[in-house]
């Protein structure tokens, strides 16, 4: 049922042949993310390893700007050691009831409950993933404090109690540490209850450094030329710095260049490739269309000075 993987030769780094990391053998599991080609960076992964090896009773809550890869950082190491994962949007609306289960009526009219996310995953050891749990209101998510510390999962309804697998860990995933937004960019984010936050241990996923980023551009794009990638990665640090804001550049920009949003910026050049402004085209249609007219011309503005006269609008 479990086997040990090497870390070296599972997630693409540098490590000692004798590091391993225990995880399921393979199977035809249907919550086993899809494997995908991905970058992983020493100190996350590390930090994620730890967390899956032994939770210590805790939850782990990953923090870090839109589209950092907190998400996928979960799921690719989930579909490396085969580890199913029940994912999970958070929402307003989200209830703690939603994550436990619901009875179904049947064909022949009789009632049959279905194990909700969170039942299935203390039930079957996976990883419960609550994304954006920020936007959830805190009220619905202290019914998880016993539950992250490894007592069992009542479910009333049936009058079930569920003892955790040994393999469950819950992760959550947010724009902030559950402090609350304090910038005002991203919407419907709530302050979340100091006893909830203090059963998670904390890791900050912030934007990969530049030769990382490279080495994406160059996997997605291996056509592109090199003097190109390397514009496009200034000015999407260039765009990050006056989002994120300080100095005289606080909040000019309400949008920001993700890491997902220059693949695709990248990816969508490819495909305007021979058109006289594929580049700018390309970053309108991956980005900038989202901004208002004021922050739309800031970032062309910023792309002129960053590409020169290889710039075209």
């Amino acid at each position: 049922m479990y086997q040990q993987y090497p870390i070296a030769e599972t997630f693409g780094i540098p490590a000692p042949a004798s590091m391993k990391v225990e995880g399921f053998t393979p199977s035809k599991n249907p919550f086993v993310p899809v494997e995908k080609p991905y970058l992983f960076r020493r100190e996350p992964l590390r930090d994620v390893l730890a967390f899956f090896g032994n939770p210590n009773g805790d939850g782990l809550y990953i923090t870090g700007p839109t589209g950092s890869g907190k998400t996928s950082l979960i799921e690719q190491v989930a579909a490396r050691l085969h580890w199913g994962v029940q994912a999970v949007a958070g929402h307003g609306r989200l209830e703690f009831n939603d994550l436990l289960g619901q009875f179904i009526l049947t064909g022949n009219g009789t009632m049959k409950w279905i194990d909700g996310p969170l039942t299935s995953a203390v039930r079957h050891g996976q990883v419960l993933l609550i994304n954006e749990i920020d936007a959830t209101d805190p009220a619905e998510l202290l019914g998880l404090n016993d539950i992250v510390e490894g007592k069992p999962l009542l479910i009333a309804a049936t009058d079930e109690v569920v003892k955790p697998h040994p393999k469950f860990r819950l992760v959550a995933t947010g724009n902030s540490a559950g402090a609350g937004d304090q910038s005002g960019l991203y919407q419907g984010v709530n302050r979340q209850s100091l006893a909830f936050m203090d059963r998670f241990r904390l890791m900050e996923v912030g934007y990969p450094e530049p030769a990382d980023e490279m080495t994406m551009l160059e996997q997605a794009v291996p056509t592109m030329p090199v003097s190109i990638r390397e514009r496009m990665i200034q000015l999407a640090n260039e765009i990050r710095k006056v989002f994120i804001g300080g100095g005289d550049s606080s909040g000019l920009l309400s949008i920001t260049m993700s890491t997902r949003g220059l693949l695709r910026w990248a990816r969508l050049s490819a495909n305007y490739k021979g058109a006289p402004n594929a580049l700018a085209y390309a970053l309108d249609r991956a980005l900038v269309l989202r901004g208002d007219m004021a922050e739309r011309e800031a970032i062309h503005r910023m792309a002129q000075d960053v590409f020169g006269s290889d710039w075209q609008v």
